[in-house]
């Protein structure tokens, strides 16, 4: 069924929407995914905090204008479906890559993170970025060692002077 003129308005202001409060954004082509296969990959998308949509391309590339993600425009070419990070920057990234390790037809087009087009080699380092938390948990631990190594070294004076008094 067509879509008509208002639906395709609602569509671009939606996609509009997002992308304007996205991180970053991947076009990946899905033909030859069956029906079961988009579903996976909308389930993994909502529990991971990233919009997941079927757009055509003439409607896409009206949602991203005047948005961080307007040099994908030249990328948008074929069945596409788009993903915007909303939550973590390299979400989307992380989430179409691990889809396409087990599912061959999933091809990236493009990808874009601060206004920039990304290479599918600067892609994959987005996608292995850590996660919020896993960045906090480090942050943590780095600042956590100088205080136990502190903690060592007060006990280890507290035995010195306990065993030569």
């Amino acid at each position: 069924m067509p879509l008509n003129l208002e639906d395709k308005k609602s569509i671009v202001a939606e996609v509009h929407a997002v992308a304007s409060k996205a991180f970053s954004a991947v076009a990946a082509e899905y033909r030859g995914l069956s029906v079961s296969e988009m579903t996976e990959l909308r389930s993994k998308a909502r529990n991971s905090g990233v919009y997941l949509r079927v757009v055509k391309n003439t409607l896409a590339r009206r949602a991203v204008d005047g948005t961080e993600f307007e040099c994908m425009k030249d990328g948008m070419v074929g069945p596409l479906v788009l993903a915007f990070s909303k939550e973590d920057p390299s979400s989307a990234a992380r989430l179409i890559k691990d889809f396409a390790k087990g599912h061959d037809k999933m091809v990236v087009k493009v990808g874009s993170f601060g206004g920039k087009v990304l290479s599918p080699q600067e892609l994959d380092k987005l996608a292995t970025m850590p996660t919020r938390d896993q960045a906090l948990s480090m942050l943590m631990a780095v600042m956590k060692a100088p205080v136990a190594k502190l903690a060592r070294t007060i006990a280890a004076v507290r035995d010195q002077k306990q065993a030569t008094a």
